[in-house]
């Protein structure tokens, strides 16, 4: 497999480069294309589940947007240093039963030298909101990439 730029060691530019394309590339809810940005043998922690490998990377978020229906997410850096970066992020979604979910989180990346994240750590809290509620409707219209997003 090519590399996949940019490529550590990050710089800022690079860095808010990565971290929208990871945000652009989740909100296709595509995870046969999510899964290219990783290493054949990565290891993620998500909540309490951990997996390791592409082909657990797909079975897991084909699973993920079966469940969480119409999810957006919004993804803002952190931190970055060398070849980890850090971002805070956001998403929406609702269930089959109609109940709607913001989930705020923190991930923690690590890259190979090919620009490929080889470890993702992510913790993350769902709170239970109203459809009026939402705020996060699809992807980041070009002229708010980069823009922080509120908290609450």
């Amino acid at each position: 497999m090519g590399q996949r730029p940019p490529l550590p060691p990050f710089d800022h530019e690079s860095a808010l480069q990565k971290v929208q394309a990871a945000e652009d590339a989740w909100n296709t809810r595509d995870p046969q294309r999510v899964a290219l940005a990783y290493t054949p043998d990565s290891v993620w922690r998500n909540r309490d589940t951990f997996i390791t490998g592409r082909e657990a990377i797909v079975e897991f978020l084909t699973q993920k947007w079966e469940r969480e229906l119409d999810y957006a997410l919004r993804k803002e850096l952190w931190a970055f240093d060398g070849n980890r970066i850090a971002v805070r992020f956001q998403y929406e979604c609702h269930d089959a039963d109609g109940r709607f979910w913001r989930s705020y989180g923190n991930e923690l990346w690590e890259f190979d030298g090919d620009g490929l994240m080889a470890r993702r750590e992510a913790s993350i809290n769902d709170v239970r909101i109203e459809e009026h509620e939402r705020r996060i409707l699809g992807p980041r219209p070009d002229d708010e990439r980069g823009k922080p997003f509120p908290i609450r």
